[in-house]
């Protein structure tokens, strides 16, 4: 995890909340308003999508994704032309 990068995880405990530090956003499988990942998000003052179900599972790691907590979507970069 470097600073900026979007911390994706299945479920984040507060064992994580370091890793928040670092984060631009945070993408959960699990989670809603009273999670951990959450309320430590706001803490922060970062935007975060929980309860996704399937982020892990479809988010790839290195590409470029927008979060936008207020939405609640989360959507990845166009790929480049010829990837």
């Amino acid at each position: 995890m470097r600073q900026g990068d979007v911390l994706v995880a299945k479920i984040t405990t507060p064992a994580w909340t370091p890793l928040f530090a670092l984060a631009s956003a945070i993408v959960t499988d699990v989670g809603g308003p009273l999670s951990h990942s959450s309320i430590v998000a706001r803490e922060y003052h970062i935007p975060a999508v929980l309860g996704t179900g399937v982020a892990t599972e479809h988010l790839v790691d290195g590409r470029q994704i927008t979060v936008d907590g207020d939405a609640g979507t989360v959507t990845p970069a166009e790929e480049e032309p010829g990837r």
